[in-house]
């Protein structure tokens, strides 16, 4: 039965506190059609500016990002001061949306983001004579949304309102648009920066159609007005690669604001059971409490050494020593020591579900939804990008032990992103410690102990050193044998929190190296030969970010994992 509709303990749910709405399909149709147009738009102009041929400026990309942003500001202090109005516009909130990590990331992100825009703004600001009012407005105008925003979906993640119904979906998915809408054109713009550094170490002349968009090709001389635009001072240069180091935050930003918004978007009028408004979360969460530490201490020391094969790639990478192949040996094999232990620990978790007695939650739950979505959908990307790169090595010549390694990365990456999706999204459907299904009666209660005397259960401590799962006072022999069962469950829990803990650390280190800028698909030219840069480049800059959001949502929905086992 829904939870929407099921009564609690304390009776039914109370009604809505505004009218019943009569066709919820049909608001939520005019805000997707909404949505889907500006996107569309947005998107037009996004990618139109990206190319010298194409008669969109930088400028007009700018300009409707700006538009977009200020008309979102608009709509969240409307529905900030409304909801503060009238009190009764929320009468439900899902516990189960805006979790407290997830919150925690998008703050961190949003800091990133504001101290990102301050860059931006200081190196727009250091040639203002040649530029474009809009390029000092746009990253002043971002910075604002972002601190509106982060403080919107704050306090209000969790609302279901039910006050303009048909006017709250459609401002939040606009908002969700705009937020896609930035992602877009930061996306873009780190593939142009990236793209320009290909063609200058390789002196490629047909990369020079990309773009405006880079500030790297600003700087080396784009016009507006027909002055030049240098970056010759050193503080102009420090914003400008400070700004560029802090692109990834804003990137992820967008995404965990995207993904909070579309969980609103559902939860809009939305009627929830009185006794829903308590998730299974603990009340105290202490990091390392109730693990065996070998997950956190090998999870670690793989974050140590892919920092160090990250620093050690990007230093051989972009130096003239011509040791671009040793760097390719060192990233290959790290990552493939890495995917290895993280399938094998991955399916571990999967084998201990099996012996798991917990019951499986299958209560409607938007956020959980979108987790799953997002892991599945999110996963296509680098799916992608190993199977075009399996048969590049497979097909293609020469085979060395360079291609050898790469083809064990994509299998791995496979296999790693499949064993990783099963054990998230079963550990997601599972239901919190002490929903294990009672036996009722059993024939024969304790098989494989010789006597059983049920008065001498009575007798056993109220304080064992594990955490009991039934009353202290057990009746009969349901209880009973919970007591007895109570330690391997918890051994089973500790393992979990274990294996949650090492995948969480190795998926953050996997996100760190491309989302700052490790690119061996280019370093690497098996692929490049192959397909040719211009098809290959539209392979890896299309899929490669969603690779990259794969690997921060799954640590977000791992650090979920963690907290529930």
């Amino acid at each position: 039965m829904s939870e929407e509709l099921a009564p609690g303990p304390e009776g039914p749910p109370a009604p809505p506190a505004g009218p019943r709405e009569v066709w919820k399909k049909g608001g939520r149709l005019l805000s997707v059609l909404l949505a889907v147009n500006v996107l569309l738009l947005a998107c037009t102009l996004i990618s139109g500016g990206a190319f010298n041929k194409v008669a969109v400026y930088d400028t007009d990309v700018f300009a409707l990002l700006t538009a977009m942003m200020l008309l979102a500001v608009l709509w969240i202090l409307f529905y900030l001061l409304r909801t503060t109005r009238c009190p009764d516009a929320v009468p439900y909130h899902d516990a189960h949306a805006g979790p407290i990590w997830l919150r925690g990331g998008l703050v961190l992100f949003g800091i990133c983001t504001v101290v990102m825009d301050v860059f931006k703004t200081g190196y727009y600001s250091s040639f203002f004579e040649c530029q474009s009012t809009i390029k000092i407005l746009h990253p002043i105008i971002q910075a604002v949304f972002v601190i509106v925003q982060t403080y919107f979906l704050w306090v209000s993640a969790k609302d279901c309102i039910h006050s303009h119904l048909d006017l709250t979906r459609c401002g939040l998915m606009f908002t969700l648009t705009t937020n896609l809408a930035i992602w877009m054109a930061a996306v873009v713009d780190e593939s142009v920066h990236q793209a320009h550094s290909y063609s200058s170490s390789h002196n490629n002349a047909s990369l020079a159609s990309l773009t405006r968009l880079a500030p790297d090709l600003e700087r080396a001389g784009s016009t507006v007005g027909g002055d030049p635009c240098s970056c010759d001072t050193n503080i102009c240069q420090i914003f400008q690669q400070g700004y560029f180091y802090l692109y990834p935050f804003n990137i992820e930003y967008s995404l965990f604001a995207s993904t909070m918004l579309y969980v609103m978007w559902k939860n809009v009028g939305r009627l929830l059971a009185s006794s829903h408004g308590h998730a299974h979360t603990p009340s105290r969460v202490s990091l390392f409490r109730e693990t065996f530490f070998a997950g956190p201490v090998l999870g670690l020391m793989l974050f140590v050494v892919g920092l160090a094969v990250f620093i050690i790639y990007e230093v051989q990478v972009s130096g003239e020593g011509g040791c671009t192949e040793q760097a390719l040996v060192i990233y290959y094999s790290f990552n493939i020591v890495c995917l290895g232990l993280m399938t094998l620990v991955s399916l571990s978790g999967s084998v201990i579900y099996r012996f798991d007695r917990r019951a499986m939650d299958h209560h409607k739950n938007p956020t959980r939804t979108l987790d799953v979505a997002l892991l599945m959908g999110a996963a296509l990307g680098q799916y992608a990008i190993s199977y075009y790169s399996i048969v590049a090595v497979v097909v293609g010549t020469p085979r060395d032990l360079l291609g050898g390694l790469n083809l064990a990365h994509a299998l791995l990456m496979i296999a790693q992103h499949t064993f990783q999706n099963v054990f998230i999204i079963e550990s997601l459907h599972r239901g919190p410690p002490g929903d294990e299904p009672h036996e009722t009666a059993p024939k024969e209660p304790y098989q494989g102990l010789t006597f059983a005397n049920l008065d001498a259960l009575h007798t056993l401590p109220t304080c064992p050193p594990t955490p009991r799962l039934v009353s202290p006072n057990p009746e009969g022999h349901q209880e009973a044998v919970a007591i007895i069962l109570a330690p391997r469950g918890h051994w089973k829990r500790r393992c979990l929190k274990d294996i949650s803990l090492f995948l969480l650390l190795c998926n953050v280190i996997l996100w760190i190296i491309p989302a700052f800028g490790a690119r061996p698909h280019f370093s690497n030219t098996v692929e490049v030969d192959f397909y040719g840069y211009s098809l290959w480049a539209a392979i890896v800059n299309i899929c490669l970010p969603f690779g990259i959001f794969y690997r921060m949502h799954a640590v977000s929905s791992l650090l979920e994992v963690y907290v529930l086992s």
